[in-house]
């Protein structure tokens, strides 16, 4: 009996083991591995692409630090130019005011030198003034018209270049010079009407130009030469009012007493 009763507890310890491990769940060790390096490849993967995307930034970085070097080398060169075209603009600034004294010079009443600028060598003038050239820029037009005065001597030729500016730049900043010494050119050759009305513009239409009391001075010895001795009284005494301190002021008192005697 007791035989039976262990035969028997012995088949049912093996029939529940048997039961038990029909139950446990089977591990794939293969596809465990397999997961494993998927996560590896993966991880891989998203180095090879931070080490791409910080390769690019420095590349980046390295584009811009070249651009920012290349900016300052451009605002350097446009410093350079801006201080050099200063320069230039003064320098013409003070041919002006030199011519202008030497002019005045020549115009002083005691002084033997002529009231006029003269003529010295007519041979290289020539018949014919050389065309004007459209193509010139404003500031290239006006130099070339000036030169002929105070480099080259071409007076006669000066007169249909200043012409052509005044024509081709009415609006110029340098209006009043120029018509000032269209006027001059024509008042050294005696064309009084013509000269007249050159200073004429730049007294009524320039009131700011500094070229005005030589152009109001000029204005007075053309009626004193076309012998208006009452209207050339008229515009020295404007003159001596309205700039006292000036050049021309100094030159016009000697000739406006010279007229009230």
């Amino acid at each position: 009996m007791k035989l039976n009763k262990v035969l028997f507890g012995m088949m049912f310890t093996a029939s529940a083991f048997n039961a038990l491990a029909a139950q446990a769940p089977v591990v794939d060790m293969s596809s465990r591995t397999s997961g494993t390096g998927s996560v590896t490849e993966q991880l891989r993967s998203l180095e090879e692409k931070l080490d791409s995307r910080n390769r690019s930034q420095v590349n980046i970085q390295r584009q811009l630090d070249m651009l920012q070097s290349e900016v300052n080398e451009l605002r350097g060169v446009t410093e350079l130019h801006s201080h050099q075209l200063s320069q230039v603009l003064e320098r013409q600034r003070e041919l002006y005011q030199e011519l202008d004294r030497r002019v005045s010079e020549a115009l002083k009443p005691a002084s033997s030198v002529p009231t006029s600028i003269a003529v010295t060598n007519t041979d290289s003038i020539g018949a014919a003034s050389q065309a004007y050239s459209n193509n010139l820029s404003e500031n290239d037009a006006y130099d070339r018209a000036l030169n002929m005065v105070l480099k080259e001597a071409k007076y006669e030729q000066a007169i249909p270049e200043f012409r052509a500016f005044n024509k081709n730049y009415p609006n110029s900043s340098y209006a009043p010079n120029a018509h000032y010494w269209l006027g001059q050119l024509l008042f050294n050759k005696d064309e009084l009407v013509e000269a007249k009305q050159e200073f004429t513009i730049v007294v009524n239409q320039f009131s700011d130009s500094n070229k005005r009391p030589d152009a109001m001075l000029k204005l007075a010895m053309v009626s004193q030469k076309q012998n208006d001795n009452q209207n050339a009284i008229t515009l020295y005494r404007q003159l001596l009012k309205e700039y006292p301190n000036s050049t021309s002021a100094k030159l016009a008192k000697p000739r406006l007493e010279s007229l009230s005697k």
